[in-house]
């Protein structure tokens, strides 16, 4: 007959044994980065900081080896597998998205990756899948994302504190995640294998479209003859960043949101005639601001009427 479970009481449970755990309550890790971009030279620098011993780290380019010299002084410069073979505790990948399963599969090849070896990337895009490969040769899998962006200067360092953490670990490495992500100063999520590709499109969708609207803005002011327009957008953006953060969609305001009809048509004219690239992201932007303040309860129906109509035109005016 099987023993009987063993129910231990909340607040008492057996702390995690094995492997993980033992890597996890280790002072001071060996750690190896393959990536010296802006976000692998951060969070190597990152992690130096916090007591582990970065000792290696790939820079092909002369930005990388720039972006090392003044984020990893202390770290050799060295091919992929020479880093791998380095790093005896955790591996840190950090490549583009598309680049990722190459990488780990010359890795692989070369034998360069060893069982116990704790192999992350920095993918937002990727989970655990991705490293599939790594794990069948005995290397424990982790998906670590910072949702930040980065700019591959010292100045990356002051915004990480409070910062969180896309992660996707198996549950034996989940300590070892947590830990590793407090060192850095941020707070971890835990984001499921299926739920990674919505997770990273939902911050892309925010940082880096934000990113081309501001952009896009300054543009149109300086078409319309403002001579600085950022002093122009810089308290306004602001607010409304910090309103929507704060209020949801109760911080619409604005010409979509009481259905001006009326001035939206005109500016639809305007952009037409200086910058026609510009109208068809002013209509999507417009079309998905006016379904969200009808359900938000902002704009009646009654009075989204006439505005929905010059939101329905094509971008040459004529009824979609």
């Amino acid at each position: 007959m099987s023993a009987p479970l063993r129910h231990h009481p909340a607040g008492r449970r057996r702390p995690p044994t094995g492997p993980s755990a033992q890597l996890a309550n280790r002072a001071v890790l060996t750690v190896g980065v393959i990536g010296a971009g802006r976000v692998g030279a951060t969070l190597g620098a990152a992690l130096a900081a916090a007591g582990h011993h970065v000792v290696a780290a790939t820079g092909r380019s002369g930005a990388s080896q720039a972006r090392l010299a003044l984020l990893l002084p202390a770290a050799s410069c060295r091919p992929a597998e020479e880093v791998a073979r380095s790093a005896a505790d955790l591996l840190l990948i950090a490549v583009p998205d598309d680049a990722l399963a190459g990488v780990l599969a010359a890795l692989v090849a070369d034998g360069a990756l060893r069982p116990g070896q704790v192999v992350a990337h920095t993918s937002g895009a990727h989970g655990l899948s991705v490293l599939a490969p790594a794990a069948r040769v005995g290397a424990r899998p982790l998906a670590l994302h910072p949702a930040m962006t980065f700019t591959g200067t010292p100045d990356d360092l002051g915004r990480l504190p409070g910062i969180s953490y896309g992660v996707t670990a198996p549950a034996e490495l989940r300590p070892l995640a947590a830990r590793l992500v407090t060192d850095l100063g941020g707070v971890p999520e835990w984001i499921g294998e299926a739920d990674r590709p919505l997770y990273h499109a939902a911050l892309a969708h925010g940082a880096n479209h934000l990113v081309t609207l501001v952009n896009e803005t300054a543009d149109r002011l300086r078409d319309a003859g403002v001579g600085q327009p950022e002093k122009v957008l810089a308290p306004l953006l602001r607010a409304a960043l910090e309103n929507a953060l704060r209020l949801g969609d109760d911080a619409l305001t604005g010409p979509v949101s009481r259905g001006d009809a009326g001035t939206v048509e005109r500016h639809l004219a305007a952009l037409a005639a200086t910058a026609p690239e510009s109208v068809g992201p002013y209509l999507a932007l417009a079309r998905r601001t006016a379904d969200r303040a009808v359900a938000a309860g902002r704009l009646r129906p009654v009075d989204a009427e006439s505005l929905l109509g010059v939101l329905g035109r094509d971008q040459t005016g004529v009824a979609a």
